[in-house]
């Protein structure tokens, strides 16, 4: 018998002894080999005349199979439970960062209206209205990810990536923010421009790097902010240091599970979704790599990761990123359709292109798109929603582009699923812009086309 059960089954055993009763227990056998079997033993006393216990009749049976399955179940229901607790703290969290920043834009809008505001106080609330879409979009865009993650819609897009750029880019991406709080950004890499360009998915090293450095200035309130990279044979280690509050021994592997972050007290609380380290995690795994942190309270953090870079590229495309562009040159005035449901995306899209057009032409539907480029075949441009009444945007463009070859035509989607690109140039798109629009983007785009 388990050393651990003897006493437990004696005391048992003395106590039906005593009252002449049956007695029943479980209790394991602890094998030569070192393996445990449950058992439910039960022994019933045979009786004299002068009713004195003269003997026992008893079973023992192996219930191993059902002890595993109840264990099993207890595990199931505890994680079940777990799971509905997180995801519970979860969308009260994704409601209070929802509402948070709608708070903001509808807000400071609605202050706007004031007649009497100063310049400065207009200049004051926009400002705030940009920075609470702008954190708005941060957590749909974390939304949209991890669901594109669980649905298993990602693909991977190889091109040849330079690391030296994609660092420098960052570093001037994030100093600003680091020096707002009073932070010292730096960058470490050793590696030659020969070895740093490398075959990845820079969309995807973009999110992840993009998460940490978020994540550290964010859990950064004095000292300083370290991104590094080194060539590591077949594969690349990045990592990101911070003096930051750092992150508790137990916490340190769950951090990287989804929801986690909303599984803290108030008092703890920081701003967003709790998303970014499982993001940042499934693309680590994507790229054939691991990700892991290296934490002291008090002091601070190191996250590391690292990914594969022996793939073949799908295309060759050294460039790091999409160059800043001059929008000031000239472009001719523009015929253009807009092909859009949603009549407040309209409006922006009129005010964003008015500086390019003579005309603005608009449809509502895919179907009223191509009667409407039958009748005008003179239009320049077409700004192509793809969710569309009647008939979708990409079976429209494919429909326009059987009778006009030459007209320019952009995709436009609140998707922004991977391979939403593809799709719209295989149905004739020229070009892709995801929403919410950029109005800068775009401009670059029209001067792409169109500019002298």
């Amino acid at each position: 018998m388990h050393p651990d059960d003897i006493e437990r089954v004696r005391e048992g055993w003395d106590r039906a002894t005593a009252e002449k009763r049956d007695s029943g227990t479980q209790y394991r056998f602890l094998l030569s080999d070192g393996s445990v079997k449950w058992v439910l033993g039960r022994a019933v006393p045979e009786l004299d005349s002068q009713n004195q216990i003269i003997g026992y009749v008893g079973t023992i049976t192996d219930i191993t199979e059902i002890i595993n399955f109840q264990h099993e179940q207890i595990k199931l229901k505890e994680k079940a439970e777990e799971s509905d607790r997180l995801k519970s703290a979860f969308l009260a969290n994704m409601s209070h960062e929802i509402r948070t920043p709608m708070n903001g834009i509808l807000g400071f809008s609605d202050l706007l209206s004031d007649p009497d505001l100063t310049s400065e106080e207009q200049a004051n609330y926009i400002a705030m209205i940009n920075k609470s879409g702008q954190r708005m979009l941060n957590i749909i865009n974390d939304i949209v990810d991890i669901s594109k993650i669980e649905a298993g819609l990602l693909e991977i897009q190889l091109s040849e990536t330079n690391i030296n750029d994609y660092t420098e880019y960052l570093y001037n991406f994030f100093l600003p923010q680091a020096k707002s709080k009073g932070l010292l950004l730096s960058v470490k890499n050793s590696m030659s421009g020969k070895e740093a360009t490398i075959t990845t998915d820079r969309e995807k090293l973009y999110s992840i790097l993009t998460n940490l450095i978020k994540n550290a200035i964010k859990y950064t309130h004095m000292g300083e902010i370290e991104l590094g990279c080194a060539r590591k044979e077949d594969h690349l280690e990045f990592y990101v240091k911070d003096t930051g509050i750092g992150i508790p021994k137990d916490r340190q592997e769950a951090i990287f599970e989804r929801f986690i972050q909303a599984d803290i007290d108030d008092c703890m609380a920081y701003q967003g979704a709790g998303l970014g380290l499982a993001i940042a995690k499934a693309y680590v795994e994507m790229l054939e790599g691991k990700i892991w942190v290296e934490s002291e309270e008090g002091k601070g953090s190191t996250f590391y990761f690292t990914i594969s870079c022996k793939r073949e590229p799908e295309h060759k495309n050294p460039a790091a990123q999409p160059a800043v562009a001059d929008i000031s040159g000239e472009t001719r005035k523009l015929k253009i359709l807009i092909v859009e449901d949603d009549e407040t995306s309209e409006i922006l899209l009129r005010k964003t292109i008015h500086k390019f057009s003579k005309e603005i032409l608009v449809s509502r539907t895919g179907l009223e798109a191509i009667k409407v480029n039958q009748s005008n075949p003179d239009i320049d441009l077409i700004l192509m929603d793809i969710r569309l009444p009647e008939m979708g945007g990409y079976e429209a463009t494919r429909q326009i582009r059987l009778f006009n070859k030459k007209v320019v035509i952009i995709a436009q989607t609140a998707f922004g699923f991977s391979g939403d690109r593809k799709k719209a140039l295989e149905a004739g798109c020229d070009d892709y812009i995801a929403k919410p629009i950029d109005t800068h983007e775009l401009q670059l785009l029209i001067q792409k086309y169109f500019g002298n």
